[in-house]
Order: structure tokens, then sequence, then C-alpha cells
């Protein structure tokens, strides 16, 4: 009989990237909490300067959950409380600020956007995309050839997560602030207003929550244990 072949271990993720993965994820988590829990306070979203409670929104918070509030279950606190959800929802959106500038600033200089995270002309062919989303229905999710390599997908979303989505969701947060409205009058007019901004903030934390859930899944089908394993010692098992 032959003998069962040895599984490859191979580093799959740096220190910096790991740490930088749990801040994250702690911090996005406690900020979609206590984002609900103040938009609780006023359940409605506009566009342009001003809104108020007569004023046409584009989205009420009614439309979805009876009574007009985010349940308890998805908040944090998980009773009203609107002065302690904006301390959380400060604290934590500089924690995310700072984390994300200094994984940067890292991943320049040990070049992992580079090595791991860009993009190349190919990738973004239709019939290599149709190829990427064949291999993910079919549950394969690394080369063979090149087990340490990002997919096509994957490159696509982490690009879009680090350098769209978290620096707009932080910036949209900063217009939205009368010290910051003072400091640079000009970042609320680049996003059409103070509701704009709210607006846009609250459509990018949604799409963040999207990606969580779906990162989630995927982790899930890919095998939770291994996967959860190489973000926190950096060892991944190749799988057969």
């Amino acid at each position: 009989m032959a003998e069962p072949e040895t599984p490859i271990v191979i580093r799959r993720h740096a220190l910096t990237t790991r740490l930088w993965h749990w801040i994250t994820a702690i911090s996005v988590i406690v900020l979609l909490g206590s984002g609900l829990m103040i938009l609780n306070a006023h359940g409605q979203l506009y566009w342009g300067q001003y809104g108020a409670n007569y004023d046409q929104p584009w989205f009420r918070v009614a439309w979805i959950f009876e009574g007009g509030r985010v349940p308890g279950w998805l908040t944090i606190p998980s009773t009203y409380n609107l002065a302690l959800a904006r301390r959380w929802h400060l604290f934590f959106a500089l924690v995310l600020a700072f984390a994300l500038l200094a994984f940067m600033l890292m991943s320049l200089l040990n070049r992992h956007f580079q090595r791991d995270l860009r993009v190349r002309a190919k990738e973004l062919t239709p019939a290599h995309l149709a190829e990427e989303v064949r291999a993910h229905a079919a549950l394969r999710f690394h080369d063979p050839a090149n087990p340490r390599a990002y997919n096509g997908l994957q490159k696509l979303s982490y690009v879009a997560v680090i350098f769209v989505l978290l620096p707009l969701v932080i910036f949209t947060g900063l217009a939205m602030s009368p010290g910051m409205n003072a400091a640079w009058p000009w970042l609320i007019d680049l996003f059409g207003g103070r509701q704009s901004a709210r607006s846009i903030h609250f459509i990018v934390a949604m799409l963040l929550a999207m990606f969580i859930v779906v990162h989630l899944a995927l982790v899930i089908l890919a095998g939770a244990w291994n996967e959860v394993r190489s973000m926190i010692t950096g060892k991944w098992k190749v799988p057969e």
C-alpha cells in the first residue's frame, strides 16, 4: 500500500497582515453595530445638505423593521443609548483608520501589495473571470501550481475593500463631523453635502457587511480551521 503523502504546509500571511485583519474585523463589527444604533436616532436617509422629519428620504428603517428601529440584537449597545453608541463608534473609527494607514505603509515596505494583490490585465478579461467563477462554484479556491497566490476574485475583492470601501467609509464619516467641516470644508462639498455623506457612509457600511458575510461563507467552504489557523499563525496547509 502506498504511504499517505505528508501535507504541505506553507507560510501564507505575514504578521502585519494577520494583526491588521483581526483589528479590522473587530473594529468593523463594532462600527456596524454602533452605527445601526446611531441610525435609530433618525432612521431616514437623504441626499444633499439637509434632512429633517418632513423631508422626502430615499430610505427609511421603517421599510425594513417594524416600529422604525433596528432591533437590539443587531445594535451596539442592544438597548437604546445614542451617547454610548457614539463613543463606541468614534473610538473604533480611529482604530480602523490608523490600523489601515499602518497596514498600507507596511504593505508598501514589505511589497505585500505588489507581490500578492497586484491585479494583472489578463485577470480582468471576461474569459478569466468566468473561469474564476466556475472554479469557485466547484470549490477550487487556489492554484495548485502556486498555492500561496491569491486568485483573481480574491484580489479584486481585497483591492476594492482596502483601497475603496474602507477609505470611503472613513472619509464620509469625517465629512459628518462638525469639527472636520471647520478644518476641511472641501470634504463635505466633495460628497455633495452632509446628508449625502451620511447616505454614502450607510451604503458603504452595508457593502462591507455583505463582504463579511460572503468572506465568512467562503472561509467555511474552503475549510474553516485551516483558513482561520493561517490567519492566526500564518501557516496554511495546502488542500489536496
